[in-house]
């Protein structure tokens, strides 16, 4: 916590003996704007301690948003808990931040439903795949980002001479998960016609992609590496198209109003990058499928 320090107190002077004088109007206006004053920046000082008290970069515990259906990024597990590179970014910048152990709370957020729980207070931190965009920013602060993904395709390997870019997805069944942006950054950014299939997350997409129900799932790389490993797992056959279109910035979401908390995060991100961590644990989730990932430190968005 930052400490405010606050003005000494006024020193009583001896009161001057009676001159049978009153105080000019003038000696009482400039007596109410110095109290006026001192009166604001008391107010002033209480704000940012209250501020201090709230910021990630001070608590004890947190309650950090994560998802709960990207295998490799973010999965719960059959018993509760979670799993998968964000899981394991989320716990090292708490670690970083001074929180550990049991004081370290995971709770599954909705794609639709992060910026409110941010916004409400029901999770300090934010760590699920959440791609930076200037309409999020109007909502929460983002610190990192601490990866930078890209957009592909994943598709059935017997797809592969027909499906090699998403100009290819015209008129075919592509997977649509509500808050997402990726199916807009397909339909509507890159004006392909595709047929939306909408799913609750991402492993209903990969059930459904194996099962024929549509032809192809398009988000990020690392959501998409995921994907295939467990589908390859229970013995089907995926393909990443290798055709990324965009940059997906993956920033920590937190409260507006948190500068000092957005700091202590970049801090503990930067971090991560130079002593080997955040390329330890991009090995760790995502060498088994060859997915190209980069270890140098993103260019953070500025916590504003």
């Amino acid at each position: 916590m930052v400490e405010v320090k606050r003005p000494p107190p006024h020193h009583r002077r001896p009161h001057p003996r009676p001159t049978g004088r009153r105080p000019t109007g003038r000696r009482r206006a400039a007596t109410a704007v110095l109290a006026a004053t001192l009166l604001a920046s008391t107010a002033t000082a209480c704000g940012i301690a209250d501020a201090d008290e709230n910021s990630v970069a001070a608590k004890d515990t947190l309650v950090i948003g994560v998802n709960g259906d990207q295998p490799g990024v973010g999965e719960r597990t059959g018993g509760g808990s979670f799993q998968g590179f964000d899981i394991d970014v989320a716990r090292e910048i708490a670690e970083r931040l001074g929180v550990t152990g049991a004081n370290v709370t995971f709770k599954q957020v909705g794609y639709a439903t992060r910026e409110k729980l941010v916004q409400d207070g029901d999770v300090d931190l934010v760590v699920a795949s959440y791609s930076v965009t200037p309409e999020r920013k109007v909502k929460v602060s983002f610190a990192g980002p601490y990866y930078v993904a890209h957009q592909d395709v994943l598709i059935r390997a017997s797809d592969t001479a027909e499906i090699r870019s998403i100009h290819d997805l015209k008129g075919r069944r592509l997977c649509k998960v509500p808050g997402s942006v990726s199916f807009p950054r397909v339909h509507d950014e890159q004006g392909v016609a595709a047929l939306p299939v909408q799913a609750d997350g991402y492993a209903r997409c990969l059930t459904d992609l194996t099962a024929g129900r549509l032809d192809a799932v398009s988000t990020d790389d690392l959501i998409l590496a995921g994907l295939a490993a467990k589908a390859s797992a229970g013995g089907h056959a995926l393909r990443i198209v290798n055709a990324p279109f965009t940059d997906e910035p993956y920033g920590v979401g937190i409260r507006k109003a948190d500068v000092a908390g957005c700091e202590a995060v970049n801090k503990a991100i930067t971090g991560m990058y130079q002593d080997g961590t955040t390329a330890e644990l991009l090995r760790k989730w995502f060498a088994p499928v060859g997915l190209n990932v980069t270890t140098t430190v993103p260019q953070f968005e500025g916590c504003v």
